[in-house]
């Protein structure tokens, strides 16, 4: 599908050994080490998401004030301009979640729940507006000789690695939650 310069593959290792020496955080923390990790990477996922929802944005912008249909550009027309509008709301919301993200790991402050609300927000905005390009595009949309059709393709794997869409939100209620039990105490 997308991204098809990443040559994404699973590897398995089976038998292996590795040394106490080059064990890393201690036998049995792999998992702890890499969901601390995730906290410092998710802020960058969600800036890629954040860039393909406004690369969809900008295209479908520069297309809805070329192409015409009864005899005025598309982007007159209120259901395009509406997803324009739409478009512009995700672009922005998810730049300033990722912002927020991306400061708390530059203090040192690994916060789960900024990553993974920046993460999820950014990637469903991202599949929202490279959608909603396609269908602005109508029919050229679909067409790998417009970038659109591309921006869709890749926008999909955001909602996948680094955690999917249903696992930053389990994150997130697991934060508001753990929140609400220590007030109530």
């Amino acid at each position: 599908m997308g991204q098809r310069t990443s040559d994404t593959r699973g590897i398995t290792f089976e038998d292996a050994v590795v040394p106490k020496e080059n064990v890393l955080g201690g036998e049995g923390n792999g998992f702890k080490l890499a969901m601390k990790a995730f906290d410092r990477t998710r802020p960058i996922v969600a800036a890629a998401a954040t860039g393909v929802a406004k690369r969809a944005l900008d295209e479908s912008v520069k297309y809805s004030l070329q192409r015409k249909t009864m005899g005025v550009f598309i982007a007159e027309h209120q259901a395009v301009s509406q997803m324009l509008a739409n478009m512009a709301i995700d672009v922005e919301a998810a730049t300033l979640l990722m912002l927020r993200a991306a400061q708390g790991t530059d203090d040192g402050i690994l916060a789960p729940y900024d990553a993974s609300i920046a993460k999820a927000y950014a990637a469903d905005a991202a599949m929202r507006c490279s959608t909603d390009a396609v269908q602005i595009f109508g029919g050229n949309g679909y067409n790998k000789e417009y970038p659109v059709e591309k921006l869709m393709r890749d926008a999909k794997i955001y909602q996948i690695y680094e955690g999917t869409a249903q696992i930053q939100r389990l994150i997130i209620a697991r934060e508001i939650l753990m929140k609400a039990k220590m007030m109530n105490q």
